[in-house]
């Protein structure tokens, strides 16, 4: 090896071929560390991994970075979470890249080149999309109705509707029909109908004196299926709350299996009988308290 290779550091232990031969390090001495049996890895063409084991999520971020190029950031799902939104790891990274760069996707990496690159916003040090730009890049690959309703429910709240609509409207429109449909009309219709409820629904949160629960938050499993969007969802107690803002369809079986104890409250009955509706709640909030719980969200 290199009286170098000993101390070699990179961020997240990431790190391109042509900065270690930049380092001193051999195409030998690399070839020898990223065999099978080596303390090295080849993540992505040209990328390194300087560990053996299996890359972390932020790695494998790190590498497609590493591999898209300097003007490279990463969108979809994995955007959205930098932005704080509670949705499952998708299996690929997306990274964006301007449309004259000429890149392939591969293994993990899916690469998507865009004639409106987008200006990065920073979180640890990686570069992500703005979260309308990363939602509807996420929405545009998602063909299940309920998992694309929850998908853009998740970002509505931190992003409005509008700055979706102008997004999908200047975006590419591949993919957006079913992400327009619900953009205009049900979700849109939804909410002249939810603040009302939601409004109602967290006084009477207040008035029980229970934590504070995420609202119109989406409820995945452990496998990243979505279960429903919880109007409001206790994450430490694993209870969701639904008061009918929108029509559901939820698998009550997959929602058992899962741990969650789902609790219904017709949206009348939020105004006609607030008492009784606080004390079903903590009822529900103890249950779930005292229940062996699994891991959703």
């Amino acid at each position: 090896m290199t009286r170098n290779s000993a101390t070699l550091t990179a961020p997240d232990d990431v790190i391109s071929s042509a900065e270690l031969r930049a380092r001193g390090i051999t195409n030998h001495a690399m070839a020898t560390r990223c065999r099978p049996s080596g303390s090295w890895q080849r993540v992505l063409p040209g990328v390194v991994l300087m560990s053996g084991g299996r890359p972390s999520r932020r790695q494998r971020l790190r590498a497609a970075l590493t591999y898209a190029g300097p003007d490279a950031v990463v969108t979809g799902v994995d955007a959205m979470r930098a932005h704080g939104i509670d949705v499952p790891e998708p299996p690929d990274v997306v990274v964006l890249v301007p449309a004259a760069r000429r890149l392939s996707s591969r293994s993990f990496l899916t690469v998507e080149r865009t004639t409106r690159p987008p200006d990065a916003e920073w979180s640890a040090k990686l570069p992500y999309a703005p979260l309308a730009r990363a939602t509807l890049d996420a929405a545009r690959r998602v063909s299940d109705q309920n998992h694309l309703r929850a998908l853009l429910t998740s970002a509505v709240g931190r992003c409005s509707i509008e700055e979706l609509r102008a997004e999908l409207d200047a975006g590419s429109q591949r993919g957006s029909a079913a992400v327009r449909a619900l953009l205009t009309d049900q979700l849109a219709g939804a909410g002249e109908v939810v603040p009302v409820a939601i409004s109602l629904a967290r006084r009477l949160v207040r008035a029980a004196s229970l934590p504070s629960p995420r609202w119109q938050a989406p409820v995945w499993d452990r496998c990243g299926m979505l279960l429903t969007v919880a109007d409001a969802w206790w994450d430490e107690v694993s209870l969701a709350w639904d008061v009918g803002t929108r029509p559901r369809r939820v698998d009550q079986n997959a929602v058992a299996a899962a741990g969650v104890t789902l609790e219904r409250t017709d949206p009348q009955r939020l105004r006609d009988d607030p008492t009784g509706v606080t004390e079903a709640l903590v009822a529900a909030y103890t249950n779930a308290a005292a229940s062996p719980r699994q891991r959703a969200g």
